[in-house]
């Protein structure tokens, strides 16, 4: 049996609203790869909604464990992984990046609050949702653009279609 390369993950990453799940699913089932968020992990450890989390332990003890879901997922997935929107922030969660093809998935503010809904129960967009996305889209894009290997632009664009252009663009 042969190690997993490396180069078999595409890691998505982007604010809320980016499509990171809805297009990860799509790109894996077309790449005939498995399809892990790293959202879903965390609250598969914490045995609670990431919503929860935040109320209950504090948004430390989140990224605490958003971090470590990211390191187990990029030794132990060889397919589609989607990061939450802020994971990107811990500078050893970008170190673990590095080598990965990265794909940030460029959302405009219009378009994320669509998709987000300003009746989120995304913990950090509760006061003031739109407000609030913006910033948190303006603070985290340069260290998006700065991890990107590949930057797709999704608004006003189809799921499938993103899917396919960037299956298009993922090393054999």
């Amino acid at each position: 049996m042969s190690a997993k390369p490396s180069a078999g993950i595409v890691v998505l990453i982007g604010p809320p609203g980016s499509g990171k799940t809805t297009i990860g699913r799509l790109l894996a089932e077309r790449l005939g790869v498995g399809f892990r968020d790293t959202d879903a992990d965390v609250e598969t450890v914490a045995g609670k909604p990431v919503s929860d989390i935040f109320v209950e332990d504090g948004e430390a003890r989140f990224r605490e464990l958003e971090h470590q879901a990211v390191r187990r997922a990029l030794a132990e997935h060889d397919g589609i992984l989607s990061l939450g929107g802020g994971a990107v922030l811990n500078e050893e969660t970008q170190a673990l990046l590095e080598g990965h093809h990265v794909v940030y998935l460029q959302v405009g503010l219009s378009d994320a609050v669509q998709r987000v809904g300003l009746g989120s129960a995304r913990p950090l967009l509760v006061l003031n949702p739109r407000s609030r996305l913006k910033k948190l889209m303006e603070e985290r894009r340069p260290v998006y653009e700065r991890l990107a290997v590949t930057t797709v632009v999704t608004d006003k664009r189809e799921p499938a279609e993103l899917a396919d252009e960037i299956a298009k663009g993922v090393p054999a």
